[in-house]
């Protein structure tokens, strides 16, 4: 509504009894609309009048308004809204009406938003004065504000989803060692200002992933900085009560607001102490916020974090906390179950580890054993192999197979080991071993099905008799002379299925003869079925070139298996011939054998080395067998678990490798002060480069021997001691 007052009196209205611009004047006054003339002469707007209306509101009578020492646009109270100050600016230089919105501060504190409707006032002797007609447009603005906050709270949850659903798929990959490190830049892109995830074992520790190898306990009540003595700590109730350890005690669910400034006084050797120290952002506020990362029935660890409005809890909006609150969660359960699969992956490892036998002995026969799972992810499955010296001159050689690759195969598998073991030391003849080993299943109810071959070697008069039963298991083969062929007889159902006898099969070996005994996954491939798997085996043993049992199962791993699908478990029993040279035709040149931690290791190992030398025409033998000789002493004496020992012949020399389960590297010394020995890795690095690596549970240490090292002198004598 614009009112143009004119600036000349007219004729009175008939019957009015007043002149027109007083009727108008009257008019304006009373009108319901809040009405202003300005001053455009005056710097900022000058108030020449305004109609009641307009005093009441904005809350400043008219006589406020014309106080204003500068103009009505120069009052703090007024201001422009949306950059209209240019608008105004133009259309006053122009003489041109013009609309703006304003807001003006009430002397209560309130604010007026309103509409300005501007009008220079035409036809009187001043061209200076201008009309404004306020529209109060507060409804408005608050709809639309409205509108806006929903939009607003909309694009939030959305957002808000969208991190969580990307910090799950970070998640999928927990064996990422950078895991936990793109969560908290996720976080801090999106979310937050700064964020860090801590774990607790055994007290709190930085974490960028989640270490398959070393899962967070989610125990620990003494979190010392490297600065804080231990016996400074403080004690335990007061460790305890403190804030961010009842989290981590689970006693507490809700994030706690810490300060981590400079300055702060926690409990020494706290939770909250650690965190002050190592938990601190570089800059801004000093106050940070603490979310327990929760697994399913301990909390694992914290997230820290500091908000981008504010200082502690105040900086977080309720978006926020919740994306914080569902990540400490997601984050929790991803690590308790690493922590738990890798307690359930150690448990059934070590069970079958301890099941299996270490690498066999046996006079008169080479034997070689070998066992891989399927990945390098699964280290459990339930084939086994056992080799049994049943008497002096009875050999028991078993193979076998259970379904599965978890503890529960792991146990049936042990299971199954005992009972045969059992029966096999009281009966000998497999085929009625077999019948009891029934007879005992059918009672235990073992919830796998398994699969087996049982066999003897007896030796009488110089010769050696082969004697075997299968029960769902796939056949041995036999090598003779450049021939292969499956010992398919005494066949039967699996264990436990064996409702008769079971028949009993036997083949008269000759020397130089070899068995072949192996599990499914040697042969067993997605794109050919058993039977075509078999006739590859059987092929590839036929043109073995290896005279020795090491080198004949090498050989049928180099064909067969460079990328089994399943477990695979070999035997490979030998009977030597003494009339058979040295063969030193093309074969694999690797070998590896498990030995037992025990001192008789030792001369096993040396003589498996002389024995690989000879059969590759490698020079040095000597200096092989003592490098050997004080690689596998160390493991036996200072480590523990099986050793494992490893041949390869590199073309310019021979690696050794031996592996134990103590990780701690090996040290040249100068000797033991007081008593003898401590000098076998001054041997070592006189005969061969040497060094180590860790390993899964342990460590390698390799040596590469240096032709020609040791002097004749020391070469002969040591051949003559091996000899002996």
């Amino acid at each position: 509504m614009v009112v143009n007052l004119p600036a000349t009196s007219h004729p009175a209205v008939p019957g009015a009894g007043e002149s027109t611009q007083e009727l108008v004047a009257r008019a304006v006054a009373a009108s319901d609309m809040p009405m202003l003339v300005l001053d455009a002469s005056v710097d900022g707007l000058g108030v020449l009048w305004a109609n009641p209306v307009a005093s009441m509101r904005t809350g400043y009578a008219l006589e406020a308004m014309r106080a204003a020492p500068h103009g009505l646009l120069a009052d703090p109270r007024v201001r422009l809204l949306d950059g209209a100050e240019g608008h105004l600016d133009e259309a006053l230089r122009g003489r041109r009406p013009v609309e703006v919105s304003v807001e003006v501060r009430r002397p209560d504190g309130t604010v007026l938003m309103c509409s300005a409707r501007l009008a220079p006032v035409r036809g009187g002797p001043r061209t200076d004065v201008w009309v404004v007609v306020l529209r109060d447009i507060g409804g408005e603005l608050s709809r639309e504000a409205r509108r806006a906050a929903e939009v607003a709270e909309e694009r939030r949850e959305r957002q808000a989803l969208s991190v969580v659903a990307q910090v799950s798929d970070l998640l999928v990959d927990v064996d990422d060692p950078h895991a936990l490190g793109e969560i908290v830049s996720l976080l801090r892109s999106t979310t937050v200002d700064w964020a860090a995830f801590y774990l607790n074992d055994g007290g709190l520790r930085a974490a960028d992933g989640i270490e398959p190898d070393r899962p967070p306990t989610g125990v620990g009540r003494r979190h010392l900085a490297p600065d804080v003595p231990a016996d400074r700590a403080a004690p335990a109730a007061e460790l305890a009560a403190d804030p961010v350890q009842q989290l981590l005690d689970g006693r507490s669910e809700r994030p706690v607001e810490l300060d981590v400034s400079e300055g702060a006084r926690h409990v020494p050797g706290s939770a909250s102490d650690w965190l002050a120290r190592h938990g601190r952002p570089s800059d801004g506020e000093p106050y940070v916020v603490v979310y327990p990362v929760s697994g399913r029935r301990r909390v694992m660890g914290l997230l820290v974090v500091r908000g981008r409005c504010g200082s502690g809890l105040a900086g977080l909006d309720g978006s926020t906390r919740t994306v914080l609150e569902l990540t400490a969660h997601r984050v929790g359960l991803s690590v308790d179950n690493v922590r738990l699969y890798e307690r359930e992956h150690r448990l059934a490892e070590a069970l079958q580890r301890a099941m299996l036998p270490e690498q066999a002995e046996v006079e008169g026969l080479d034997v070689w054993t070998y066992y891989a799972p399927n990945s390098a992810n699964v280290q459990v499955g339930g084939d086994w192999y056992d080799v049994l010296q049943i008497t002096p001159d009875v050999v028991g050689v078993v193979i076998g197979d259970v379904v599965g690759h978890d503890v529960e195969a792991a146990a049936t598998m042990g299971q199954l080991r005992s009972v045969v073991r059992s029966y096999g030391f009281d009966v000998t003849v497999p085929g009625p071993v077999l019948e009891r080993v029934d007879q005992l299943v059918a009672g235990l109810r073992t919830p796998r099905s398994a699969a087996l071959v049982f066999s003897t070697l007896t030796r009488a008069d110089g010769r050696w008799v082969l004697a075997y039963c299968r029960a769902g298991h796939l056949p041995m083969l036999l090598v003779r002379q450049g021939h292969a062929r499956p010992l398919a007889d005494a066949a039967g159902p699996l264990v436990g299925f064996g409702g008769g006898a079971r028949s009993t099969a036997t083949v008269e070996l000759e020397p130089g003869d070899s068995l072949v005994y192996f599990t499914d996954g040697l042969i067993e491939r997605r794109d050919r079925g058993l039977r075509e798997g078999l006739a590859a085996l059987v092929d590839a043993a036929a043109a073995v070139t290896a005279t020795d049992a090491a080198g004949i199962g090498e050989d049928l791993l180099a064909r067969l298996a460079d990328q089994p699908e399943d477990d695979v478990a070999v035997v490979v029993v030998r009977v030597p011939d003494a009339a058979e040279a040295t063969d030193s035709r093309p074969s694999p040149r690797r070998r590896r054998w498990a030995l037992p931690n025990e001192a008789a290791s030792i001369a096993r190992a040396r003589h498996a080395v002389v024995r690989t030398c000879q059969a590759w025409d490698i020079a040095d033998a000597a200096n092989a067998e003592l490098v050997v000789s004080e690689l596998v002493a160390n493991a036996v004496l200072h480590g523990w678990g099986r050793v494992a020992l490893q041949l390869y012949d590199t073309g310019d020399g021979l690696r050794i490798e031996v592996e134990d389960a103590n990780p701690t590297p090996p040290v040249a010394t100068d000797g033991h002060p007081g008593r003898v020995g401590g000098f076998g890795m001054q041997i070592v690095e006189r005969l061969a480069d040497w060094g180590w690596r860790p390993a899964r549970g342990g460590k390698v240490v390799w040596a590469k021997l240096r032709p020609g090292s040791l002097p004749e002198t020391a070469a002969s004598s040591t051949t003559s001691r091996t000899a002996d």
